[in-house]
């Protein structure tokens, strides 16, 4: 990286932090920290975008298409499905009860501890998920700078504290617009360089059919099976569930739209979020395939973790290694001389029997792969604490290696205003849950005026804080950090949503009974994905199917539960 890059990097974060506090600055009180003021629609649509809009989003989804392909757009389907759901339904009786968290409903509908429990549930989960979203934008600057982990995860947690503590809901909303302009320019700029960077005879028409050829165009998957992860049926299925647990029941997101001015407003911010994040995730997928056309015709590491591969070059496998690595890039000539003829053969400048180079190119990528997996197998021998499975670290090293001065840094600041936005509305829904939720439902005192739980509010925001950034610690890299992020969600998230389906349209269970049924619920989630740890040969249930598994055995528990006695207080004694 360059001055240049340094100064774009370091003063877009600073200007987003500095403009949080400045726009925040003077005494609020706990509703406007909390729930953050009469937001119009397009702030509210925006910050529910930022909110999803992780640097994970940015980091992991390009990986997931360069080894994949479009597949995963699939997993957003059940999006706008949830979203008509939650307009209908939810928000009405969000907005008519005026309610700062969605847990304060369920105690106004059943009792004081389910109301806690799904408030725990919550807690956990998202807590989780805040360390994961400091720790991916980590792993860049690491990659970058050579510094240790630990200390980039505190920089990063404490810049987003700094304005989040500041200016609580709010501060996160208008950041998070600012975020967004930033994050789309990025990624247009990125994905417009990507395509001029490619051989002068590949048109973007053809640079699709190699993709195409490739296998990475393809988008609908109707085979239905629980060990696919991403199909249509799925998507339908347990995406709308979990898209419908997240945007309904999850205080980050449902705390972006309780801050709209009218009911009107928050419907309309939430369904741009729901039109567009389809498109939008389409767009980044289509960057990480255009990255994977680019890598056809220009060298790759055989690793693409530095980590990892410095882990193995200094140990005893090295030499091991390196005629891996002779055998890579051979591999590699031929496959990208192979790659220029059928780039030719589409340009009508090169003849060649019907398929053959499409085949020969599979065999040469068939071959990459087999020699990517014994190296990651060296990787391991060398140092098993090292993550061998490099999807993540795919689309930093085009931006490191192959960007123009100056676009470097506009990218970094990309993946790092992401990380900002979404950590800093899971800091403030955390704080909004812990300090309306648990602090004052169970320490309420007539004496405490509105100014203390405005205070309590910020040190629990500057709590939850140390709480994400010592998990960002310790965390390693999972399949793909995207995948880590929706199946933290998908153990918590199908039980939550139970509890208010239930709350929503089963008006004769009442407290005791949908306590108990959530309770056997997560255990038996928990248990599902848990499974193959205990019992041998039987496989895990897929993170995606977990939760309308969590949801329905919910309502199903709760109404059978309800329904021994019609005296429902009287059931459990």
């Amino acid at each position: 990286m360059e001055i240049i890059d340094w100064l774009l990097l370091s003063s877009t974060l600073a200007f987003i932090v500095l403009y949080g506090v400045y726009k925040t600055r003077g005494a609020q009180t706990s509703e406007e920290y909390i729930k953050g003021g009469d937001a119009r629609w397009w702030t509210v649509g925006l910050s529910v975008m930022a909110t999803q809009a992780s640097a994970i989003t940015f980091l992991s989804t390009p990986g997931q298409a360069y080894t994949d392909g479009l597949e995963f757009v699939q997993f957003y389907f059940g999006l706008p499905i949830a979203i008509i759901i939650i307009c209908v339904t939810f928000i009405p009786i969000y907005h008519k009860l005026k309610v700062y968290t969605a847990y304060e409903f369920l105690e106004k509908r059943f009792d004081l501890k389910t109301r806690s429990l799904a408030a725990i549930l919550f807690l956990i989960q998202r807590g989780l998920a805040a360390g994961i979203t400091i720790y991916a934008p980590a792993i860049i600057l690491s990659a970058v700078l050579d510094w240790e982990l630990k200390y980039l995860n505190i920089i990063i947690g404490v810049l987003v504290i700094i304005y989040t503590v500041s200016g609580g809901t709010k501060a996160v909303n208008v950041t998070q617009k600012q975020q967004m302009i930033v994050i789309m320019a990025g990624m247009i700029t990125a994905f417009v360089l990507i395509v001029t960077q490619l051989p002068d005879n590949v048109t973007f028409d053809n640079a699709l059919t190699m993709a195409g050829s490739a296998d990475k165009m393809k988008i609908l998957d109707f085979d239905f099976s629980l060990d696919d992860r991403y199909n249509v049926w799925s998507a339908l299925f347990g995406a709308t569930f979990l898209m419908l647990s997240y945007f309904g029941t999850d205080q980050s997101q449902v705390q972006r739209y309780l801050s709209g001015k009218s009911v009107k407003q928050m419907r309309i911010g939430l369904l741009f979020n729901g039109l567009l994040k389809v498109p939008m995730q389409f767009f980044i997928l289509m960057v990480g395939v255009m990255v994977f056309v680019f890598y056809q015709f220009n060298n790759t590491p055989l690793n693409f973790n530095p980590a990892a591969e410095k882990a193995v070059l200094e140990s005893e496998y090295a030499t091991e290694y390196q005629e891996l690595q002779k055998q890579h890039y051979s591999i590699l000539a031929e496959k990208q001389a192979m790659q220029r003829d059928y780039a030719k053969k589409l340009n009508g400048e090169f003849i060649a029997p019907e398929d053959k180079l499409e085949r020969r190119l599979e065999f040469f990528r068939i071959n990459e792969e087999y020699n990517r997996e014994a190296a990651r197998q060296l990787i391991k021998k060398a140092d098993d604490g090292i993550e061998t499975n490099d999807k993540d670290f795919v689309f930093i090293h085009f931006i490191l290696n192959h960007l123009p001065k100056g676009l470097i840094g506009l990218l970094l600041a990309v993946i790092l205003s992401a990380a900002m936005s979404s950590t800093a509305s899971e800091l403030n829904a955390l704080s909004s849950t812990t300090a309306v939720d648990i602090y004052k439902r169970f320490k309420h005192s007539p004496e405490k005026d509105d100014d203390h739980y405005v205070r309590m509010s910020k040190w629990f925001t500057l709590m939850w804080g140390i709480i994400a950034i010592g998990f960002a610690s310790v965390v390693s890299l999972f399949d793909n950090l995207i995948q880590l992020v929706n199946i933290i969600g998908s153990l918590f998230y199908g039980t939550i949503l139970g509890i208010f389906l239930v709350a929503f349209y089963f008006k004769k269970v009442k407290g005791r009974a949908i306590f108990i049924a959530a309770l056997i619920s997560e255990a038996i989630v928990i248990a599902c994905y848990c499974v193959d740890e205990f019992v041998p040969g039987v496989s895990t249930l897929p993170f995606l199917w977990l939760n309308p598994l969590g949801a329905l055995l919910t309502v199903g528990i709760a109404l059978g539960l309800q329904g021994k006695s019609s005296d429902p207080e009287h059931i459990f004694n």
